[in-house]
């Protein structure tokens, strides 16, 4: 199901169902659990109080009690982390996290999507790579909860293949902004085109030819075609990549 776009704006990524610890009845925003807005939205889900969920990347503070020295944290493994790796992606890079959305509204008290409302691909938020854990013996205390540091990652941790990525104090192109954080719903993150389907993306003309990770052959007349599926879609900020990454900010 999409991720809702909240009536205030908010673009609350719904976390993938997995075996991690952390349940959708654990974590809540503006006193509903992630569970009841699921169920508000689709009441035939078959989502329960016993099923789990990933929650990463990690971005909002406040949706499930944190230790001291809490920050935002992302971790990748295996493939996808040998493809940021391949690419060179490290610290002082960017992130941009993105998902499928959908508005939404209140009746009654009750979240649901509105009718009519685009399916879309939205960039919901994002981090600066200030630091990069890549042993379990380095992880921080207060990180320990977060599903990437799970005892199923100990023996890609061994190998080198699981990666917890940790934000900037501050963006070092947009010193006011914190190194990591999450997006208001705008138009300026709205990744689909308008008119397209989800997948049918719009970028600056300065961009067009840009090469895209996992998308060779993307670039259409009139719009960009992202893959099906994919992680890890990465471009070199050169000056149009720049530019257009700036504007979000």
């Amino acid at each position: 199901m999409p991720s809702p776009i909240l009536p205030d704006g908010t673009l609350l990524s719904l976390p993938i169902p997995s075996n991690d610890d952390i349940t959708y009845s654990s974590i809540s925003w503006q006193g509903k659990s992630y569970l009841e807005i699921i169920h508000e939205l689709n009441p035939k889900s078959a989502i329960s109080d016993t099923n789990h969920c990933h929650l990463d990347p990690d971005l909002r503070e406040n949706v499930f009690p944190r230790e001291k020295g809490w920050m935002p944290a992302f971790g990748q493994t295996g493939a996808s982390l040998t493809e940021l790796y391949d690419n060179g992606v490290g610290i002082g890079d960017l992130f941009l996290f993105f998902g499928w959305f959908k508005e939404t509204e209140l009746k009654n008290g009750i979240l649901s999507f509105k009718n009519k409302a685009r399916d879309l691909h939205v960039i919901y938020g994002y981090m600066q790579i200030g630091n990069i854990v890549k042993s379990y013996f380095d992880i921080p205390e207060w990180l320990l909860y977060h599903p990437h540091s799970g005892k199923k990652y100990d023996s890609v941790w061994e190998k080198g293949m699981n990666a917890i990525f940790l934000p900037t104090d501050k963006l070092s192109f947009f010193d006011s902004k914190e190194g990591s954080g999450v997006f208001l719903f705008d138009k300026r993150y709205i990744l689909t085109k308008d008119g397209y389907s989800r997948s049918r993306w719009e970028f600056p003309n300065s961009m067009y030819g840009t090469p895209i990770t996992h998308n060779p052959r993307g670039w259409k007349k009139d719009y960009f075609q992202s893959a099906a599926r994919g992680q890890e879609f990465i471009m070199d900020c050169s000056k149009p990549v720049s530019d257009w990454m700036k504007s979000l900010f």
